[in-house]
């Protein structure tokens, strides 16, 4: 776990997943290329990433640069030699009454943050210029914070976020899996919105289907239907609440009509996000699904597991 006081004074240390929401960010999602070597270069490059973040990181302290890569299960054997960690499986596909969450390829995924657009390109024009012809890019989706950490659909995201030492204690895999502890579950997707449907509906039905209120983020109670709220909070059968790090941020176009938000999720099981997305899909009661997934279509949805910074850095031995 890295401070605030060492960000202050260095770049910040790969696998950092609790490093601080940044301004922008970049989600790279890649597939190996059929070359022969592609396995053992994407193993190099992630046992290099540190020596990469240093070399852009250096250039501006304030900029807060930070990166975390992670790995597919399809990919895993392959690119790391090492057992595979108790949860890592493909990304469930889940087809509810009304929509979808797909599951889509991944074997290699970076985040990168940073307070400065130009770092965050910087740092993915090197990685992606070391791996060469051994990937194919499957997604690339530039994000930025949108005023008060809000999403476009205007409210505020990430409120029930843990803070503190709850940071550590929801995101990273502990002595239950020695072999892996430290490092993370990464399940991300990416949602594209219909913001002039959303925006057509009143602020108090936004505000239901949400849970929360527009201007002040303040949380609504008792709903007659589970609102997007209660559906992302997880209890299990004996009344203990599990928590995910999420860094959600908004991406867009305006000039070609896009508009999204894209979901991350770091945690120690990986199960958590999994029934937050059933939830959201199936519906709880069953078929009284999430209402805001009539307005933000789900494209994408893969799952990766981050090791810790020192496995990382064994890939390049």
């Amino acid at each position: 776990m890295t401070t605030e006081p060492g960000w202050a004074r260095t770049p910040i240390e790969p696998q950092s997943v609790d490093a601080p929401l940044s301004r922008s960010a970049v989600f790279l999602t890649l597939t190996l290329s059929g070359h022969p070597d592609a396995a053992s270069r994407a193993r190099s490059v992630l046992g290099d990433l540190g020596g990469l973040v240093r070399a852009v990181g250096f250039r501006d302290l304030g900029g807060h640069l930070s990166c975390v890569a992670a790995i597919g299960s399809e990919a895993w054997d392959a690119v790391t030699g090492l057992s595979r960690p108790a949860q890592l499986h493909p990304f469930p596909e889940v087809v509810g009454p009304a929509h979808t969450a797909p599951s889509t390829p991944g074997d290699l995924f970076f985040h990168i943050r940073a307070e400065r657009a130009d770092m965050c390109f910087e740092l993915e024009r090197l990685i992606l210029d070391k791996l060469g012809d051994a990937i194919i890019v499957a997604d690339e989706t530039v994000g930025f914070r949108y005023f008060d950490s809000r999403d476009l659909l205007g409210f505020v995201d990430g409120t029930e976020n843990p803070t503190g030492s709850g940071m550590t204690e929801w995101s990273l895999v502990g002595e239950d899996d020695p072999d892996h502890a430290g490092g993370s579950y990464v399940v991300v997707q990416k949602y594209l919105h219909d913001l002039a449907g959303w925006q057509s509906l009143s602020t108090e039905t936004q505000e239901k289907i949400i849970g929360r209120t527009k201007p002040d983020n303040i949380e609504l109670d008792d709903l007659t239907r589970k609102s997007h709220k209660d559906l992302a909070t997880i209890v299990d059968d004996d009344g203990v609440e599990h928590d995910i790090l999420r860094d959600n941020m908004p991406f867009g176009s305006p000039g070609s009509g896009e508009f999204g938000t894209y979901f991350i999720g770091y945690s120690k099981d990986v199960w958590v996000t999994e029934r937050m997305i059933s939830a959201m899909f199936l519906g709880d009661p069953p078929g009284a699904y999430d209402r805001i997934l009539d307005f933000s279509h789900a494209v994408t949805g893969a799952t990766f597991f981050a090791p810790s910074n020192d496995v990382l850095e064994s890939f390049g031995d």
